[in-house]
């Protein structure tokens, strides 16, 4: 089942108070790092709230375009069955697909999230998704949990295509991707770094 964060009424009063806790929390630990002097002339800045409320509003943005699919472990034996049982027509290396990181646990939630990559030509490299992963306080999803979530929702990929990457023994990029591809389903592992377009969900787990 999946969920879109949505939201349907605006924040409570009770949340801006905890923001401005925060807020309050980190001037005041960092207070020594800037003198009274500077932190006056930054108090006269025009605008200075709308433009600390735009980083919140940022974050909010970047969660409201997030789907949430709950997944449950197939707890194949081997790497392979576990892309097999999806039941899509495989594209893969091997020796990667046999070497992929592996989640541990019994059932969860796989977090996809969209990039707009309009001032990036279009285009982002791995590298820079890893840093993305990072501002969305997410890491990239094992591919085995991914492709539990695209077996147990077979279409999910025909709208959202969806992938993962992670680093070999050898510092190399690897990925596993779910689309649809001239009307037929999907799944590509390999090791590459030609970096995404921006047709593609990207799936993060929390820390």
């Amino acid at each position: 089942m999946a969920e879109t964060m949505i939201a349907s009424d605006e924040m409570t009063g009770r949340q801006i108070e905890t923001a401005l806790d925060q807020v309050r929390a980190a001037m005041r630990k960092h207070s020594s790092e800037i003198p009274k002097e500077i932190a006056q002339q930054v108090l006269g800045v025009d605008n200075l709230g709308m433009q600390m409320f735009a980083v919140f509003r940022k974050q909010a943005e970047m969660f409201s375009n997030m789907i949430v699919h709950r997944w449950k472990a197939s707890l194949m034996p081997s790497p392979m069955e576990v892309l097999k049982a999806t039941g899509r027509r495989l594209y893969v290396d091997d020796a990667v697909v046999s070497a992929m990181p592996r989640g541990t646990g019994e059932e969860g939630k796989t977090i996809f999230f969209p990039l707009d990559l309009s001032k990036r030509g279009g285009h982002i490299s791995d590298d820079d998704l890893e840093k993305e992963f990072e501002s969305h306080g997410l890491l990239p999803e094992y591919p085995d949990n991914l492709a539990d979530v695209n077996k147990a929702d077979p279409a999910f990929a025909d709208e959202h295509p969806n992938c993962t990457h992670w680093k070999d023994k050898n510092g190399k990029w690897c990925y596993a991707a779910f689309d649809r591809w001239d009307g037929e389903r999907l799944v590509s592992v390999g090791r590459d770094d030609l970096g995404w377009d921006d047709c593609w969900w990207f799936a993060g787990r929390r820390k």
